[in-house]
């Protein structure tokens, strides 16, 4: 190779060299934008989520949300209708269009009016009622987690069913409070204690008659203005919210009676704030009342039926009591109500008849959604004259603003 070739050739390799190394910096400059742009974006949305998380976050912690509904009764009908072919029980199909609303609240009081302590002890309804353990089991199932049983009902059938009722509800690890009925002393006086939301509540059951009365003194917690006293002054230096189970009043009654009255204002006095009313079958008015110390007291005085099969529109429509506490002050801030129609199907002839077991089609709806299943029932009414009649009992004395399901 002469000199003219290799000059040629170095010269070559000089130029290759300048446009390996621009082609190298084009390419670490690339992947430099490329790099930043990435980490950039992926900042902004990590910090656009966890803002987000946060806006989030905060809108729970804000408020939590309590929901009360009435008797759950365990009707002979109820029991046919849950029934399957297999001898097994379904309660929560009777009532699962009901789960959405008690899914989008935290603290859910329901009420189991009638005993579930299972075959042994036989499987019968009114007058003297036994339901299988799957009647607790669909309350829970539909999103119960406050449950009272202690009611009128509670010694039907004795103390040994009362054990059997009580050990249903034992370590239910969805299930916040039960309350009610006792399997000793100890089980009567104690107060108990649930936290949500960074909310401690103090949950009460007390009953003020039984159709059969007890004598060992402890099995369903009966009302005593004394024992009341002491449970919620003990249960107010413990928690930041005491929630008080009554079952009193006068069965299908709307209004409410003296007794109901003066009881409402003892345990305003003694500093329950909310109170959960329940026996009469029918709705009653709400009351905001104040206690001696300042105490503000919601008390619903009846939440009528939920799941059940009585004959009476009254006794039909119930709802969904709703209460939200702010989490900062452990106020409630507001109430509203969310009517509910229990439906069911039979013929007038059937109904003439009074042949309740024919009865079928067992199912519960918002009242804003019925139209069309209470035209087809023996009820003779509408939606919007329950409206208006709801509408005048709640807010006899307190302002209860009525809502729909897309509402809740």
């Amino acid at each position: 190779m002469n000199v003219k070739n290799i000059l040629y050739w170095a010269r070559g390799g000089r130029y290759l060299k300048r446009w390996l190394i621009i082609t190298i910096l084009i390419i670490i400059a690339a992947l430099g934008v490329w790099f930043w742009t990435t980490h950039k974006t992926a900042k902004e949305g990590t910090k656009s989520n966890q803002t987000e998380s946060v806006k989030k976050e905060t809108t729970i912690k804000s408020k939590l949300r309590i929901v009360a509904t009435g008797d759950m009764i365990a009707h002979d009908s109820i029991n046919a209708n849950a029934k399957k072919p297999d001898g097994s029980y379904d309660y929560l199909s009777l009532m699962d269009q009901m789960k959405p609303f008690f899914d989008k609240s935290d603290v859910n009081f329901c009420n189991q009016a009638t005993p579930a302590g299972g075959e042994s002890f036989g499987i019968s309804g009114y007058p003297v009622f036994n339901a299988p353990i799957e009647f607790a089991r669909g309350i829970e199932a539909v999103g119960c987690n406050v449950i009272n049983i202690g009611t009128n009902h509670s010694n039907d059938k004795g103390q040994s069913l009362i054990d059997a009722s009580v050990t249903v509800w034992d370590n239910r690890p969805k299930v916040l409070a039960v309350a009610g009925e006792n399997r000793n002393h100890a089980e009567k006086d104690k107060i108990r204690y649930f936290t949500k939301n960074s909310v401690k509540f103090a949950f009460l059951s007390y009953v003020t008659y039984t159709n059969k009365p007890v004598t060992n003194g402890y099995g369903v917690s009966m009302y005593d203005s004394e024992f009341a006293r002491q449970q919620i002054s003990q249960a107010k230096q413990n928690s930041d919210f005491v929630i008080v189970s009554m079952r009193w009043g006068t069965e299908y009654s709307t209004e409410v009676n003296t007794q109901q009255d003066r009881i409402a204002q003892q345990l305003a006095d003694y500093g329950a704030d909310v109170v959960f009313g329940h026996g009469t079958h029918t709705l009653q008015p709400v009351k905001k009342l104040t206690g001696k110390n300042g105490q503000q007291t919601i008390v619903w005085f009846s939440l009528g039926n939920f799941l059940n099969s009585q004959i009476e529109i009254e006794s039909l429509i119930s709802g969904f009591a709703i209460m939200d506490i702010d989490i900062s002050t452990k106020k409630i801030i507001d109430i509203e109500f969310m009517p509910v129609y229990q439906h069911y199907e039979w013929t007038a002839t059937q109904k003439a008849a009074n042949n309740l077991l024919s009865r079928t089609n067992f199912e519960m709806v918002p009242l804003d959604k019925a139209a069309i299943l209470l035209a087809k029932s023996q009820n003779n009414t509408t939606v919007e004259d329950q409206l208006r009649r709801i509408n005048s009992i709640l807010s006899k004395y307190t302002q209860v603003p009525l809502i729909t399901s897309e509402q809740f």
